[in-house]
């Protein structure tokens, strides 16, 4: 025997990118945006504080390239030199189906 009711589920219709308030929706693609979070605990300055942007594709990359430049400054007269910002971030490539 089934037994139904009638469910309200929540969807999420669109994410605003939080530095543009551009819309993330790609026609025929759905969302495509990346996200920036940070949740500190204990001992840590921010202690508590849970922070979470939503960014388009432009404003990730843009922010991505300012870390990647900030990066680059911090080891520019280093003798270690693994420490490129080629790839920062990057952790798969060419994953078109989204598998870890």
């Amino acid at each position: 025997m089934e037994i139904k009711s009638l469910a309200t589920v929540a969807m999420i219709e669109d994410v605003i990118c939080d530095v543009c308030s551009s819309s993330t929706r790609i026609p025929s693609y759905g969302l495509q945006y990346g996200r920036l979070e940070a949740q500190w605990g204990y001992g840590a300055q921010h202690d508590g504080e849970h922070y979470q942007v939503h960014l388009c594709e432009l404003c990730f990359f843009r922010v991505l390239s300012s870390l990647r430049r900030e990066r680059m400054v911090n080891g520019m007269f280093d003798d270690d030199k693994s420490f490129s910002a080629d790839g920062f971030g990057l952790i798969s490539a060419d994953n078109f189906l989204g598998a870890n």
